[in-house]
């Protein structure tokens, strides 16, 4: 975070280090009156988007999970960063990080701890607290879970969520309810998360605890895609894997249904969401001249996942993650559907019912119990997915499966395998997931650096917070010229009839006019109001203008409507 910034967060009450008066923790921060007011805008603005107008739905789950959850998610094996120690100091640090600051690097996350460790070694790279050397300290995985007790004594073991996804993908069952088992659907929650980072670091950037803005979007594998006409006009700014691979830096820009058909994105609903993401991105404030979607490398992508790009923001000559699109396949409703006693499917009605061929198993239990005992069941079980997999593994004399890693084989004849004909109205389709997952802080930092600016007005330096009048903590400052002769009450009137129409306004009396303006400059107030003695003549007041500092006069009674109407775009300063 540059000083600047810093400064201007600390002082004007956006962001600063929570629990200053007791020394503070890293990785914590505390959003002031402006920041706060800026974070809920900016999240309402994401709800307006992906919420209301996609017509998805929106819960709020619980920020503590217990233990089950994440080990069917994976992230208790998987939820990891790459920690290196120092043997002189002893601070933790990310690996990864040592290496892409201190060397030619810039994707070591994706690189095993082995190569992370050599490549430590090959540059004798040092501690970035004390400067000892690192070479031969061992690089390890660190979890990133905060653990908890669910609980009094020892309690049931349990997590603060480093994400609010799984909370829509347990809550499946009741939610496909809900949307009366149609698909395509979406399931959005805003809310906390925790990671445990290792050495957190730039503000809002990297923190322990984050506010993030999620879309789960429910897909039929073999259904129709988005209408991608809705978003034919949007041009991606798109950074191919194979672009960054050629250590090259040159983007290409397509619209969504170029992107697909070129295959430069893979999945129409991963184009149509970077084209909503960009659409919002650009309203909320973030320069697009210095923005991009960047595509996942191979060594990053997950396992589960066909494709991934990442929204990625400039600031001080850092890309910053502001936003992942991704289209998850079925991995996730999958992987809760074998440790779960609830159903993750959506039964796909057919407009006719259809006879078709089906593979099916009836063990006989009377060898099978004996022979395995406890673990019987889970070995039918196995030969049943095996028969509706793979037909051709019953054509032998023995069938072989695996059930929680040890190998089980059976006698072909035991197995009481059989295709038959049977009549469907419909089948059961485990749904495929596109994931669009927001950084809500890291996106209030992006603006804030895009959108502070220094100018000169009237021969003096003013510096200005030009954000998009949606977003601004403030939408007007309401000023009398001067506190006398009845204008401090007439001004405290008007302050108080925009509050009651809906206006986020502030009340300044204190210090000349000009100083009261760069005040809300700074912060980025969009809008001023003054009253003067003509407005106790004629009930007008000065309207100014924050970016252009051009001024009009009003009628006090249409202030509201002509505000409302600039915060909410239906019109222009420059057409009053």
């Amino acid at each position: 975070m540059s000083d600047r910034l810093g400064e201007l967060a600390r002082r004007r009450g956006f962001f600063f280090q929570a629990n200053e008066a007791y020394g503070g923790v890293s990785g914590f921060y505390t959003y002031g009156p402006e920041g706060a007011a800026l974070k809920r805008n900016v999240e309402d603005a994401w709800r307006d988007r992906f919420v209301t107008r996609e017509g998805n739905m929106e819960i709020d789950s619980p920020t503590v999970t217990p233990e089950p959850v994440f080990v069917a998610s994976g992230h208790l094996d998987g939820f990891d960063d790459m920690l290196v120690e120092c043997g002189e100091c002893g601070e933790s640090h990310r690996a990864d990080h040592v290496v892409e600051d201190e060397t030619d690097i810039e994707d070591a996350e994706t690189y095993s701890t082995e190569k992370v460790e050599a490549i430590i070694a090959e540059h004798d790279l040092g501690c970035p607290s004390c400067g000892a050397p690192l070479a031969g300290r061992p690089v390890e995985e660190f979890n990133l879970m905060f653990e908890t007790s669910i609980g009094p004594g020892s309690g049931q073991p349990g997590y603060l969520r480093p994400e609010t996804a799984q909370g829509m993908f347990t809550e499946f069952p009741r939610l496909k309810e809900y949307a009366r088992e149609r698909l395509p659907f979406g399931v959005a929650q805003v809310g906390a998360g925790y990671r445990n980072e290792i050495s957190p670091r730039n503000a809002l950037v990297r923190a322990r605890e984050f506010t993030m803005a999620e879309l789960e979007y429910f897909v039929d594998p073999e259904g129709d895609g988005p209408d991608l006409s809705r978003v034919a006009d949007v041009e991606l700014p798109l950074y191919p894997s194979d672009a960054q691979q050629a250590d090259g830096e040159e983007y290409v820009r397509l619209t969504p249904r170029d992107a697909v058909d070129e295959g430069v994105v893979r999945g129409e609903w991963v184009a149509y969401f970077l084209a909503r993401s960009k659409q919002w991105f650009e309203r909320v404030g973030v320069d697009m001249d210095r923005f991009r979607f960047r595509q996942h490398l191979p060594g990053e992508l997950a396992h589960y996942a066909t494709d991934c790009w990442d929204a990625e923001g400039e600031v001080d000559g850092d890309w910053i993650e502001l936003e992942g699109v991704a289209s998850r396949t079925d991995y996730d409703l999958s992987k809760h559907a074998e440790h779960a006693d609830d159903s993750f499917t959506v039964f796909k009605q057919y407009d006719e019912p259809k006879t078709v061929e089906r593979a099916a198993v009836d063990p006989e239990m009377s060898y099978l119990g004996p022979e395995f005992g406890g673990d019987a069941g889970a070995v039918a079980d196995a030969l049943q997915a095996l028969a509706e997999r793979d037909r051709a593994a019953f054509e032998g004399d023995e069938v072989t499966v695996e059930v929680g890693g040890e190998t089980y084989t059976v006698p072909t004849e035991q197995t009481g395998f059989a295709v038959e004909e049977v009549t469907e109205s419909g089948r059961h389709v485990v749904p495929h997931v596109v994931e669009p997952a927001f950084g809500v802080g890291r996106a209030v930092y992006t603006v804030l650096a895009h959108n502070y600016d220094t100018d000169e007005v009237e021969g003096e330096q003013r510096d200005v917070l030009r954000l998009p009048a949606a977003v601004a903590p403030t939408t007007v400052g309401v000023f009398p010229l001067m506190d006398k002769d009845g204008l401090g009450e007439r001004a405290r009137d008007v302050a108080a009839a925009l509050r009651e129409a809906g206006l986020a306004v502030t009340y300044d009396d204190s210090g000349n006019i000009g100083r009261r303006y760069r005040r809300q400059d700074e912060v980025g107030t969009p809008y001023c109001v003054t009253v003067d003695y003509d407005t106790l003549e004629d009930d007008t007041a000065t309207l100014r203008d924050r970016d252009t500092t051009d001024q009009v006069r009003v009628p006090v009674a249409d202030l509201p409507d002509v505000l409302a109407g600039l915060r909410d775009g239906e019109r222009a300063f420059g057409d009053l």
